[in-house]
């Protein structure tokens, strides 16, 4: 406990210098005071609930913070990177690969249903949220349960519009982005239309959105691949696009409300990657042959909700997410791609069929109800609930062969959350989940490989049916220690469920031993004749628990505000994926941390503030009890990280805003490229022109040459960031 001690003992020596807004902040006009209005929040708890009650690290973004992030990041992983204090680095493409939150997984939520994909984590969801229907983002810093399985290291949710009124509102927005280095071949056109109203008891929000991302380019006006992080995808020769609709129908204590929203993606690229280039480059002399890189996924939620029930506050939600993911077609290289689909021939080995797309369809309900206990102490709730989710999840090759087991899963979930004010500055809550899973795992024949120098045969992959569960718990409490100023600790845990599919798709190969078993004097002479089988149907999946523990302050005053915490996290079964093995290895781990927030309105046009975090971690690489290993870079790739920003606002109403970004290096892992720290300083200008704003940002003003952190962790080899962007918008509401 020496980590938690000392962050500990940080944390409170440092909490006068800082105080996360426990309030919102409403922009003031010339002489006028700022208006602070208490933040609610709904993730936290799945009810809706003052930040000031909630005994761990949260945050809100919204409103005028949000809409000038919107106009200059990238995507919403770009945007979450910046303002998210614990959340890594952007890697700047469509996948979500290596970032992490806290060192560990993120669960994505989009009006409280998660996106992931849990039987076969492929890390495509945060960069495909589309933000132009998007009002607010509600962060939990920390393991969480509340929502199942994901959050071992936090949870985002994106909550889309809810401002309809009589009057018809349409925005239109729309957006070009261009990088410096050839502005003519990366130009890249963005629209959004929406348009929301209410008529009588009904009301809808429909939205549309397109974007396109060209070529793209590094500081050094290198052009940056298509595929930089092997199978993953990249940034560029992007097309995106995103429908939303959504009915709702409000009578008196009861709203009912039904949604559906298409994501569809596209990235062709024109050429292989030089992986072994320093930077990864595109490889001009091999044009792509794949198929494009492809998204095509839908989402449909019901949500019913009844503040007059009888129990309390109601709500049942409903929803199928049917979600197809193609990826990358990679090409056989001893260095980097040594595992492959047998083509026949040794001479070129991949099979061109050999390009995987993820089909996996999720449904689920979740009720919950909040019931005041006024009866038994006074503002005492319990809120408690009930969850069903079903879960079919398969990856195919272009000839419809099986590469992972086709899996199956339901589970069934009660928690009970108590909340409870001890006295009227102390307020203490506990809450309980459980979870029982019921999974199947197929049989399937895995198709032939050539793994490193020869190919070895399909083989038969034998499933089973499996049952399990699993307790998740948390304690906390918050205490007020002036009326603007509050102090937090708290436990708790979240859980992520163990990538069966992952796994099964190196069956045969996942060890040396696995792969004598398969193919016997085949791979290992003198292990007898080949079975050409692998038997999974003891495989015993168990999730990974993770325990959080934190203590912190908030605060927020007229004129500045912030927060202050520190945690530790740790886990028996912490996952790790060794990129030279290409397998996944579990051990005890230790993760511990700082973050802090805050702002300074100095004068009533110029505002202030920062973003700052710093976590590092071990683990028990070798298994001998002792945690003495450092967490690869795939987990922790900057240790230290943050941002600092000023906004202006003159009299005419011009809005300036400048940032500086920055990382630290990291030289933790000694086999590997040391990660390199940067600085990047972005500016944006916009301002009322006409009925609608304009606005115009630069990206890396300076044009830096540097290491993406997260993109080069990802597979051990360099990959650079983007260079100097620019960008130029324009959105009105009639």
């Amino acid at each position: 406990m020496r980590h938690a001690a000392l962050l500990a003992g940080t944390c409170f020596a440092l909490m006068p210098l800082f105080a996360m807004p426990v309030f919102a902040q409403d922009p003031a006009t010339e002489g006028e005071a700022t208006e602070l209005k208490p933040l609610v929040i709904t993730t936290a708890t799945r009810t809706s609930r003052p930040v000031s009650s909630i005994p761990g690290s949260v945050m809100v973004i919204e409103g005028e913070e949000l809409e000038q992030q919107k106009k200059l990041a990238a995507n919403a992983s770009a945007l979450v990177s910046k303002l998210v204090p614990g959340f890594s680095v952007s890697n700047q493409t469509l996948s979500g690969a290596s970032e992490t939150f806290r060192g560990r997984g993120v669960l994505v939520l989009v009006d409280g249903v998660a996106r992931n994909t849990p039987l076969r984590d492929v890390s495509r969801v945060l960069a495909l949220v589309d933000l132009a229907k998007v009002e607010r983002i509600e962060v939990v810093n920390g393991a969480s349960s509340l929502y199942g399985s994901g959050a071992t290291g936090g949870t985002i949710n994106f909550i889309t519009r809810k401002d309809a009124t009589d009057k018809a509102s349409v925005t239109v927005e729309t957006k070009v982005r261009a990088f410096t280095e050839n502005l003519g071949e990366s130009a890249a056109p963005e629209v959004s239309i929406s348009a929301t109203q209410k008529l009588g008891n009904f009301d809808y929000l429909f939205s549309a959105s397109g974007r396109k991302v060209r070529r793209t380019y590094d500081g050094d006006g290198r052009e940056l691949p298509s595929d930089a992080m092997l199978g993953q995808g990249g940034g560029d020769r992007t097309d995106f696009g995103n429908l939303y609709a959504r009915l709702g129908f409000e009578d008196e204590s009861r709203r009912f409300e039904i949604s559906a929203e298409l994501v569809k993606m596209s990235q062709d690229p024109d050429w292989f990657t030089n992986f072994l280039a320093r930077p990864a480059v595109p490889d001009f002399t091999s044009p792509y042959t794949g198929k494009p890189v492809t998204e095509d996924s839908k989402y449909f939620n019901a949500r019913y909700t009844d503040s007059a029930f009888a129990l309390g506050d109601l709500e049942v939600k409903a929803f199928h997410n049917d979600m197809e993911k193609r990826f990358p077609f990679t090409r056989f290289d001893t260095a980097v791609n040594n595992q492959v689909y047998y083509s026949g021939d040794p001479r070129n080995p991949q099979a061109d069929y050999a390009q995987g797309t993820l089909y996996s369809k999720r449904t689920g309900i979740n009720a919950t109800v909040a019931t005041p206990l006024d009866s038994i102490w006074q503002d005492m709730v319990l809120t408690w609930g009930l969850d069903f989710l079903h879960d079919e999840t398969t990856q195919k090759i272009q000839n419809g062969w099986d590469i992972i087991s086709p899996m199956r899963q339901n589970s069934v979930a009660a928690f009970a959350q108590l909340q409870a004010p001890v006295t009227d500055r102390l307020e203490i809550q506990g809450g309980v989940r459980y979870e029982r899973f019921f999974l199947n795992v197929a049989d399937f024949n895995r198709p032939g490989i050539f793994y490193i120098n020869r190919p070895y045969p399909a083989i038969d992959v034998i499933g089973g049916s499996f049952e399990y569960d699993n307790w998740t718990f948390n304690l906390g409490g918050t205490f007020d220690l002036t009326p603007e100023l509050q102090a937090f600790a708290g436990f708790s845990q979240g859980f992520s469920l163990t990538d069966i599919g992952g796994f099964t798709r190196r069956a045969g190969a996942n060890s040396s031993a696995e792969l004598c078993d398969a193919y016997g004097a085949l791979a290992c002479p003198g292990a007898g004749a080949p079975d050409y089988t692998v038997s999974y149907a003891s495989i015993a999946p168990d999730p990974q628990v993770v325990n959080n523990y934190e203590i912190g302050m908030r605060g927020g005053w007229t004129d500045f505000g912030g927060s202050l915490s520190a945690f530790v996290s740790t886990s028996d079964d912490g996952v790790n994926y060794d990129v030279a093995s290409n397998r996944v290895s579990q051990q005890k781990e230790k993760i511990w941390g700082l973050e802090a927030t805050g702002w300074w309105q100095a004068t009533d046009n110029f505002t202030v503030g920062t973003v700052l975090s710093y976590q590092e971690g071990r683990y028990d690489a070798n298994r001998d009890g002792d945690i003495d290993s450092w967490l690869p870079n795939n987990r922790i790739a900057t240790p230290f990280r943050g941002m600092v920003y000023g906004t202006y606002v003159f009299e005419n109403g011009l809005n300036l805003r400048g940032e500086v970004v920055f990382f630290s290096g990291r030289d933790k892992i000694t086999n590997v490229p040391e990660i390199e720290g940067a600085a990047l300083v972005n500016v944006m200008a916009s301002k009322k022109v006409g009925e609608g704003e304009l606005s115009f940002g630069i990206e890396n003003l300076f044009d830096r040459d540097y290491m993406n952190p997260t993109a080069s962790a990802t597979r051990n080899n360099v990959v650079n960031g983007e260079g100097r962007t620019v960008s130029l918008s324009y959105k009105i509401t009639f």
